[in-house]
């Protein structure tokens, strides 16, 4: 059976101000041109379909398209469930009717969770589709109030599935969430944290009886301590933090014995994501971008020591979607950053005080001519306070 794995669209995606829309509809043409070519038998949908619990208009009929390009015009299954972004009850709707057209939308968490049971020339293979919930839905849906982490909660979970699993049938397990065990993984801050203090974090070896495991929820295509258990990683990159990353749908071939061969295909993005560095008027010269796509999404870390006037401006008028703009930070000549917070700061003056800051954040020399500027600033504000 040929499967592909995908999650994590974030369609309706806003990155500092700037809608993703048009971007992921780009890559989503792909997607439905790689469908159309390579015929898999259904394709995962592992969370997070929505950005948020109410996606804007355009969020939902772009999802429309793509979901009716895959089910009515290719007659491919989909199976999808809702992640910590989307909205359990909107996923919801209509999910009979869907169902009956090969879309099976899994939103809202039950007792039981039933397996999707789909074939192919060697016999079935169970889907078990288990939706994002929070540990206090899972302590009410089953009752029982030992439940008060994700992994405590997602254990509960497998060991009512795994119960129901037959020896002789392959399965797949669908989940959203931070799994982890073994080694680190690769995660970004386009990520939001499912809980505080550690307690999202679910065991990896929970789930070693599956033949494929379909993760979503972090956004670097990744394997989760064994080769068969695997984050697809998010559709494109949503944050500075992934610029290395790069973005992929994971494909599977499962034979009759349930082992997965597992292939990743990438789609070429409308813009890309970067980060440039050096000082504005070198960034801004043709012999540095015109061997690049300028339109691409661009962090700026500029190195210039003084002031600089208009900055983001000037960067606009060669790279337009400039969304990020930062001024590198100098550290001390030891490599560590001195300051006067553990030095008696109290009896310091508020000029040495500065002086300390601005020799740590620009790694300038604080000299007579900068000394009598900051005060005179100084002197303004105190004589204004006096005088309120």
């Amino acid at each position: 059976m040929r499967i592909i794995h995908t999650g994590d669209w974030h369609i309706g995606k806003l990155v500092h101000g700037v809608h993703m829309t048009q971007d992921q509809g780009h890559i989503l043409k792909q997607f439905i041109k790689y469908v159309q070519q390579t015929k898999p038998d259904v394709i995962i949908i592992s969370g997070d379909l929505y950005d948020r619990s109410v996606p804007p208009t355009e969020a939902v009929e772009l999802l429309d398209q793509v979901l009716s390009e895959l089910i009515v015009t290719l007659k491919v299954k989909v199976i999808a469930i809702a992640g910590n972004h989307d909205s359990p009850d909107r996923l919801s709707f209509a999910t009979q009717m869907l169902q009956k057209n090969g879309l099976y939308i899994r939103g809202r968490m039950t007792e039981r969770i039933t397996p999707i049971v789909l074939e192919d020339a060697f016999g079935e293979v169970c889907f078990y589709p288990i939706p994002y919930a929070e540990p206090a839905m899972l302590r009410e849906i089953y009752g029982d109030d030992t439940i008060r982490t994700h992994d405590q909660g997602m254990k509960h979970v497998l060991e009512t599935i795994k119960d129901e699993l037959e020896p002789n049938k392959r399965s797949v397990c669908i989940a959203h969430g931070y799994i982890a065990g073994g080694e680190s993984l690769v995660t970004s801050e386009s990520e939001r944290p499912l809980s505080i203090g550690g307690t999202e974090t679910i065991h990896v070896d929970y789930f070693t009886e599956f033949n494929y495991v379909a993760l979503g929820h972090l956004h670097q295509p990744q394997k989760v301590k064994y080769p068969h258990i695997r984050y697809a990683g998010s559709l494109m990159k949503y944050s500075f933090s992934e610029v290395h990353q790069s973005k992929s749908i994971t494909v599977i071939d499962l034979d009759e014995k349930g082992r997965a061969s597992i292939d990743l295909v990438s789609f070429e993005p409308l813009r890309d994501m970067r980060r440039i560095k050096g000082q504005l008027n070198q960034l801004i010269q043709p012999d540095v971008y015109l061997e690049t796509n300028t339109k691409d999404y661009i962090m700026a870390v500029l190195t210039d020591r003084g002031e600089l006037i208009d900055a983001m401006e000037k960067l606009r008028q060669v790279y337009p979607n400039t969304l990020r703009l930062e001024r590198e930070s100098i550290q001390g000549k030891d490599g560590d950053q001195q300051t006067s917070a553990g030095d008696q700061f109290t009896k310091k003056n508020p000029i040495e005080l500065f002086e300390e800051f601005y020799i740590n954040s620009s790694g300038e020399e604080f000299d007579e001519q900068r000394r009598d500027y900051v005060s005179l600033v100084f002197e303004d504000v105190l004589k204004k306070e006096r005088q309120e």
